[in-house]
């Protein structure tokens, strides 16, 4: 396995993640790779020769030793961190798709002040999807091998002396498994590692998705807030005058009652019967 180029693959996520993120990236290096590649391997260098029971029954020795260790704790603890990692690419790639089409919409407009993203390694959109599946499935691929580890030792627990009855050895055989304590302690420290890993990803979700929204909400309150401030515009303005308009349209497009025309008709007609009264009555007003 190489492990420089596990680590430059990594490093490029580490870009476009969270604080959380960074954690969970520090984690894996330092508590569980580099652990893996200076101490684990030599712990479980030579496994099945360290495997001695108390028989010289040819094969009794490798068959108990495949029944009790169907697979080694360093192999799975590999695959695991193989596993665990790969969704992490997801994120990687799609950032690189991100840039892909920026340098084609570019390249197109020929301009290039001209964005498709503003920023290609921004969670928003697609990309705070891939993010957020990218993270369920790391968590669901560490409690699978954790319920595996445990589904096949039976527990976390490694014992001194297992007893195997299993054929070709003629009777119930005491078998002793090497350096049981120092296996039980780098069985339990990875177990613990990959328990905060699982914590920093639940937290990484809630993170996320409590960070959208908290963006959603913002985003409806400050739609309320600009059909508030336009209505209280159209209210406040001065040189608003459709109100009036209306009014004096509706005015004008009622038909006068008969009241109205009456009062009207006889103002008229009575100052015209003034006008004439006084045209006839003689003027006594002596000079």
């Amino acid at each position: 396995m190489d492990w420089k180029t596990f680590q430059a693959l990594l490093s490029g996520v580490n870009k476009y993640s969270t604080a959380f993120g960074r954690i969970w990236l520090s984690v894996v290096f330092v508590f569980r790779v580099m652990v893996y590649v200076v101490a684990a391997e030599r712990v479980w260098g030579d496994e099945q020769k360290d495997f001695d029971c108390n028989t010289k029954q040819p094969g009794c020795a490798n068959v108990c030793y495949d029944h009790f260790f169907p697979i080694s704790h360093i192999r799975l603890w590999a695959l695991q961190l193989i596993f665990v990692t790969c969704p992490s690419f997801m994120v990687v790639m799609h950032v690189a798709y991100r840039d892909d089409r920026e340098r084609r919409y570019r390249a197109k407009h020929g301009d290039s002040n001209c964005k498709l993203y503003n920023n290609v390694g921004k969670k928003h959109g697609g990309l705070w999807w891939t993010y957020l599946i990218s993270l369920f499935v790391k968590t669901g691929i560490e409690f699978s091998f954790l319920y595996i580890l445990h589904y096949i030792y039976d527990s976390f627990y490694l014992p001194r002396l297992v007893k195997c009855n299993v054929a070709p050895c003629p009777n119930l055989v005491d078998c002793y498994i090497g350096h049981p304590t120092e296996k039980k302690v780098f069985t339990y420290f990875m177990v613990g590692a990959s328990c905060l890993c699982i914590i920093l990803n639940i937290c990484e979700i809630i993170y996320l998705i409590s960070k959208r929204f908290v963006r959603i909400a913002k985003k409806i309150n400050r739609g309320h807030r600009n059909m508030n401030v336009h209505q209280n515009d159209y209210n406040k303005d001065p040189f608003n005058n459709n109100k009036e308009t209306m009014l004096r349209r509706d005015l004008k497009d009622q038909p006068p009652s008969f009241r109205s025309a009456f009062k009207s008709s006889h103002r008229v007609s009575g100052l015209k019967m003034e006008e004439k009264i006084r045209a006839s009555a003689p003027n006594l007003s002596v000079s």
